[in-house]
């Protein structure tokens, strides 16, 4: 039987939170990380096949450096998630009586009177009481709660497609003209990016652009700097 929602056509947006989070931080460093190297080795040696070579490498292997990586952590906490309801489910064997005070002792701190934060105790224990201190104690709940293969797909294909794109840029860019291009691609993608995450999650849509666009633009300044720098013959 599906839940009731007083706005079943209008459903909250903390829901999106897990992909959301995994998809932004991807694309975000796809962009950026492979906008980048390429920009770095550019400016280091602007040979197309170099170029072209470190692009496809890097998005290669950052792509599944990113899934791995979100795989790994997400899981890590779920780990942590699963060993602390095997702990309340624990406690409400041997000790139910201390679980049920210290249920109605977070509905008193929410506001409840003693008499009322008893009874939602006692009624919310007998329908279930691990639900009970897993949503309300431990504060874990299905949209919360960690999702490992959600993270690492989201991840690991955000990272991918936003990665490609100062890679064509490269690719279609004149030789010399190799860095412009893929910092004009660059720019504009990650405006894109920060509008599509702040219309996504609701958030202001210029603050969350220019924060992004200026992170990135930062990162490339760094590695271009570093590429000159192992770029030029000092003989």
């Amino acid at each position: 039987m599906p839940e009731a929602s007083a706005h079943s056509d209008d459903p909250h947006y903390v829901t999106r939170s897990g992909w959301l989070r995994a998809a932004v931080l991807g694309a975000n460093d796809g962009i950026v990380s492979v906008s980048s190297l390429l920009v770095g080795v550019a400016a280091a040696d602007p040979s197309k096949n170099v170029v072209m070579v470190a692009g496809i490498a890097g998005l290669a292997a950052g792509a599944m450096s990113m899934a791995a990586g979100e795989y790994v952590s997400v899981s890590s906490q779920a780990d942590v998630e699963r060993a602390d309801i095997a702990r309340e489910k624990e406690a409400l064997e041997n000790h139910p009586a201390d679980e049920l005070e210290e249920l109605a002792e977070i509905y008193r701190e929410r506001g409840l009177s003693n008499e009322t934060a008893h009874q939602v105790a006692v009624e919310l224990t007998q329908k279930d009481a691990l639900a009970a201190h897993v949503r309300d104690e431990l504060g874990l709940s299905d949209v919360n709660s960690a999702n490992p293969i959600q993270a690492a797909l989201a991840s690991g294909a955000t990272f991918s497609v936003a990665a490609a794109i100062p890679v064509l840029a490269a690719f279609i860019a004149p030789e010399r003209q190799i860095i412009p291009f893929v910092l004009v691609a660059t720019v504009f993608t990650l405006a894109a990016l920060g509008a599509l995450g702040a219309k996504a999650g609701t958030a202001p849509v210029l603050r969350a652009t220019v924060r992004v666009v200026f992170w990135g633009i930062l990162a490339m300044a760094v590695t271009y700097g570093i590429g000159w720098l192992f770029g030029v013959s000092l003989a």
